[in-house]
């Protein structure tokens, strides 16, 4: 799960960033309004946190372009601007969510985690297939109601794949989401996290599509 954090305050999106990562999540961070609207545009995001003070474009402005994406990713405004008439122009700028500076980092990710629930599970804290069960807010997976442990990485992959089952997936629309910006990756990254998943949960619940990329698989 990919976000982007657009926050001019270094040592608060450092926080952020690092808080973000290790509860599992790929944070791309930027500090100018400018360079969030190019990310956006660029990159497909499953969360957007958004300050509203960024030099170069605002928060506001920046919205408005996520609003007319095709898939326009769930927006939490992250923002020092705490009066009522402030919240009240942020949720009808089109915001998911609005938390004022300051703000706990347990309580970023409990709303980060009730947007991604909105987006990709219509509401609900699972996803399944098969004989597989992802807990979105557990980050864990069961199969036959036991536990079966995986790296964040691995989690990840599963989570793409298990949003569309019946899509394929390509190497690169994995790396897309797992991978921030600058991170160092390996050609053979994915291969191997295939390889570790399929001997977590079966060799046959993931299929290979020469060519192409990865799908799940029922058989």
């Amino acid at each position: 799960m990919r976000i982007l954090l657009a926050e001019d305050d270094a040592s608060q999106a450092e926080s952020i960033q690092t808080w973000l990562e290790m509860d599992g999540y790929t944070v791309d961070w930027v500090e100018r309004g400018d360079h969030a609207i190019l990310a956006v545009k660029q990159h497909q995001y499953d969360c957007v946190l958004l300050d509203r003070g960024l030099p170069q474009a605002s928060g506001d402005q920046i919205i408005h372009v996520i609003q007319q994406l095709k898939q326009s990713p769930p927006v939490i405004f992250i923002t020092a601007r705490d009066t009522i008439q402030d919240r009240v122009e942020g949720l009808d700028l089109g915001a998911n969510d609005y938390l004022v500076k300051p703000f706990s980092l347990e309580e970023l990710s409990a709303r980060v985690r009730t947007q991604l629930r909105q987006k990709h599970s219509t509401g609900q804290d699972q996803l399944k297939y098969a004989d597989l069960v992802l807990d979105l807010q557990g980050k864990r997976v069961l199969q036959h109601d036991e536990n079966v442990n995986l790296t964040a990485k691995e989690f990840q992959i599963l989570y793409k794949l298990m949003q569309k089952p019946e899509h394929i997936v390509t190497r690169e629309q994995l790396e897309e989401s797992m991978y921030a910006w600058g991170d160092e990756i390996e050609s053979n990254a994915i291969e191997v996290y295939i390889y570790q998943l399929r001997k977590k949960i079966g060799s046959s619940r993931i299929k290979t599509i020469r060519g192409l990329g990865y799908r799940m698989n029922d058989e």
